[in-house]
This record gives C-alpha cells, structure tokens and sequence, in this order.
C-alpha cells in the first residue's frame, strides 16, 4: 500500500509548553499521535515514550502481514503503558503523567487502529467524515447515556475529564477497530485540542477542499487557533493512494 501523509503539532495559544507528540512511520506505513496529561513535563514525557514505543516496535517488525500488526498494535499501547508506569515509580514527583493516544497502521487494503483517551481518528471517504473512536471521557458517558445534548457536551465544564488513558493503571483496555482501506481514503489523527475548538462539519468542508495535504493540516491547525487556539493540537493526515 502507499499511503501519502503529512503531520504538524501547534503549541496553540494559551500553553507554554507542547505535551502533545506524533509520528510519521511513512516506511512501517504506521502512523500516531499522543497528548500528554500531568502538567509541567510529565505530560510530554509521558506522549514521547508513547512515540517512541511506537517507533520501536514497528521498526523491529517490518513487512509483517494485518494479522500480525494488530498484535503489534496491542504490543505498542501495552509497552508504553508499562514504561510510563516504571517511569513514575522511578520518579513519584510525575505521579498522574499520562497519554491519550492514536495508532493506525496499514497493509494490503486494511487498516487497524489503537485507541485510548479523548484523541480522536476519524475517516474521510467520499466526501463524508466519520468518526472511528469514541472518547473515554465523563462526558462520553453522559452522551451515550442521554444526559447531555451534544451542544452541551461541547461547552461542559468537565469535558476533559478523562475515564481511560496510557500510563495510569496496571491493566489497560485498548480500543481496536479495523477495516478495509478503499484508494482516496483520508484518515485523520488529531488530538483534542482541534476537536475541541473546531466543529466536525468545519472539519469535513477542509478535508473536502482541493488542497494539498500539508495545506489541509495547516488550515484545520489555523481554525483551531482562530477559534481561541486553548490546547496543543496536533493533526496527522494520511491518505490512500491509488
């Protein structure tokens, strides 16, 4: 498969430090993007090791089939998941440092993505966008189970209180979703502080437009500090080509 991508991570305007990371993995064909939780410099910290866990793993095994890449995405969450953990008790002054975090890789026409936290992917294909997770946040919850409008959710206080994330508990639950791949598919890995600022319908009209990759990237990024710019953001686009 050939996948095209582009990736850029924004301070924003209200931070002064970046906790989120990414990855561009063009030769693994695995792609990632991590926010940190924790403050100061735990939090980047924490989405780095992610990064670099994902890098790792993927790099020691190449030209592996879908099945086995599914594994490896478990592997990656796991792993990193442990070494945050090992880090803290090394370290207790970063107690809470954590991750959310995005991992997709491909291989012939399939895709299969790992998902923890309120980071999100979602899929352009034919000119509509989907999302693929589901936050693991309070007010997720509070959506699913009726008690929220999605009005509401958007503006609520709490809407960042996360209910799952990389590097807080021993045991950890990995969302998995995966599928086919068709040619043209846009995939889109973000961290919370582009769909916190930006609505998705803005979102999809951007992804639709005749612009380049890096130009799709930049612009959603604008948007998002147009918009009041709260939190880091970072956007990974990759795309399937024919």
């Amino acid at each position: 498969m050939k996948i095209d991508s582009f990736g850029k991570s924004d301070l924003g305007l209200r931070r002064s430090n970046n906790e989120d990371a990414f990855w561009l993995g063009v030769d693994q064909a695995t792609f990632t993007v991590a926010d940190g939780m924790g403050g100061a410099a735990a939090g980047e910290l924490a989405s780095q090791i992610f990064v670099e866990t994902a890098f790792e793993v993927f790099s020691q095994n190449r030209e592996q089939g879908m099945k086995r890449r599914v594994e490896l995405v478990k592997e990656t969450f796991l792993l990193a998941n442990e070494r945050i953990l090992n880090h803290i008790k090394r370290n207790p002054q970063d107690e809470g440092m954590g991750c959310t975090a995005e991992l997709i890789t491909f291989n012939d026409q399939h895709f299969a993505l790992g998902h923890v936290g309120d980071s999100r992917t979602y899929l352009f294909r034919k000119g509509q966008l989907r999302q693929l997770t589901r936050d693991h946040s309070l007010v997720q919850e509070q959506l699913d189970q009726g008690l929220l409008a999605p009005e509401e959710a958007r503006r609520h206080s709490l809407r960042h209180v996360i209910l799952r994330a990389v590097g807080i508990d021993e045991t950890l639950a990995v969302d998995l979703v995966e599928g086919k791949t068709h040619p043209g598919d846009l995939f889109l890995l973000c961290s919370d502080g582009l769909t916190d600022m930006i609505e998705d319908l803005s979102i999809q009209k951007i992804l639709l437009s005749s612009l380049r990759l890096d130009q799709k990237v930049n612009r959603l990024i604008e948007l998002a500090n147009a918009a009041g710019g709260k939190d880091n953001i970072t956007v990974v686009l990759c795309e399937v080509l024919e």
